[in-house]
């Protein structure tokens, strides 16, 4: 004869995680150009904080 073991398991299967998120289009801080235009954009971070480049505008930075 064999003897059955019942076990059970409790799950709370509600998550309460508030995810937040937000989206800008990505555009050069000098002429406003971006992906669109076939440009690729490097962030920078300045003392006035992150600044965005196109690859024309980022090479001409002094840092």
């Amino acid at each position: 004869m064999m003897k059955m073991s019942s076990r059970t398991m409790m799950q709370n299967t509600k998550l309460h995680q508030g995810i937040q998120s937000s989206v800008s289009s990505v555009e050069c801080y000098v002429c406003g150009k971006g992906l669109s235009e076939g440009h690729s954009i490097t962030a920078k971070t300045l003392s006035n904080g992150i600044v965005l480049f196109c690859d024309v505008h980022y090479s001409m930075q002094q840092f």
